[in-house]
């Protein structure tokens, strides 16, 4: 399961109202091979569901995530973060055994 925190449910709401998305686009999240500890998030708003995609809804927030990101990912929150030294959304992975200093990529 992937949630969103109440900053991020903001944030995002926000962000497709800018963006004019319609009502059938969701969060896409995932990871791919790279960054700093050798694992990096991936985020993008989407419409097109694929095969193997498992589907979450929190806070109205339809999130999307294929299988082997999922492994990754379970019991992941985003959140957002409006701070000096950064500004936008974060992921609190409570897998992740060490992340970069820029919080962008991590590994398990």
């Amino acid at each position: 399961m992937i949630t969103v925190s109440a900053s991020a449910k903001d944030y995002i709401t926000n962000l497709m109202a800018q963006e004019k998305n319609s009502g059938n686009t969701f969060v896409r999240v995932g990871v791919k091979g790279g960054g700093c500890s050798g694992l990096e998030y991936k985020l993008s708003f989407d419409s097109e569901m694929k095969a193997g995609d498992e589907v979450y809804e929190d806070k109205g927030i339809k999130i999307v995530v294929d299988m082997k990101s999922l492994l990754y990912l379970y019991g992941t929150e985003l959140d957002y973060s409006g701070g000096l030294n950064g500004k936008g959304l974060t992921f609190k992975n409570p897998n992740a055994t060490r992340t970069c200093s820029c919080g962008e990529s991590f590994s398990v």
